[in-house]
């Protein structure tokens, strides 16, 4: 099992422009996330996929394997499906965020283990680490799953709904994702869905269309940036 593992990565952020280029102590966010991807022994090939120029060119400048893509893609994950689609010899294919400096590879060797498994063509990570106001904050995502780990339905809501005392235990998504190369082919080519843009999440597209995505529950949890805010917990950390 051959495993590509990719970076996308763009300049224009609404929230905080510029990111990937942001210096964390001597380093771009991008070279961070770049050397703790490639720290993963699973991982055969790391590339950063963009289509800015500076980026391009700052990966190349640390070392790093950069490739440009077309500007017109409307995810992450489209820009990784261009990229894996230049590798058809490689089987899996995993979505590293571009934005967890702190990237952990035992988190990308969990991810990929579940790919042991046949029946396995999509694959996610969850934490059973959430409080109150993470599962009434809409900007993180909230998981149920079936008797499998199966995902049933991701929201921004706070799910499943509890009416009664139960020990039903919320699940908190972690936005990283495995794929095998020919089903990652499939999903970049499915039209946009009503339920997907009403929560604004691509992969409630996915289970529209009726594939399932296998969640792992981890325990390993390191902080993504979305705002300027939230470089300061990254520099506590380092």
């Amino acid at each position: 099992m051959k495993v590509l593992g990719i970076i996308p990565a763009r300049y224009g952020s609404s929230r905080f422009p510029g990111k990937p280029l942001i210096d964390i102590k001597g380093k771009t966010m991008i070279q961070r996330v770049y050397e703790g991807a490639s720290k993963c022994p699973d991982l055969n090939r790391v590339i950063v996929a963009t289509d800015d120029d500076r980026i391009f060119d700052h990966v190349q400048a640390f070392g790093g394997e950069a490739m440009m893509t077309l500007s017109t893609h409307q995810s992450g994950t489209e820009r990784c499906g261009e990229i894996a689609a230049r590798f058809p010899e490689l089987d899996i294919v995993v979505n590293i965020q571009g934005d967890e400096p702190l990237v952990d590879p035992r988190q990308l060797s969990l991810l990929i283990k579940a790919f042991n498994h046949q029946e396995v063509n999509i694959a996610t990570l969850v934490s059973q680490h959430i409080d109150m106001a993470t599962l009434n904050n809409p900007n993180r995502i909230k998981v149920v799953v079936n008797h499998k780990n199966d995902a049933l339905l991701f929201s921004r809501a706070a799910i499943p709904f509890v009416q009664h005392p139960s020990s039903v235990v919320p699940l908190r998504h972690i936005g990283l994702y495995g794929f095998r190369n020919e089903i990652l082919q499939k999903l970049v080519a499915l039209p946009v869905t009503e339920l997907e843009q009403s929560e604004s999440l691509e992969q409630l597209r996915w289970l529209y269309f009726g594939y399932q995505i296998r969640t792992i529950c981890t325990e390993i949890e390191t902080p993504n940036i979305d705002v300027p805010e939230d470089l300061e917990q990254v520099l506590k950390l380092l």
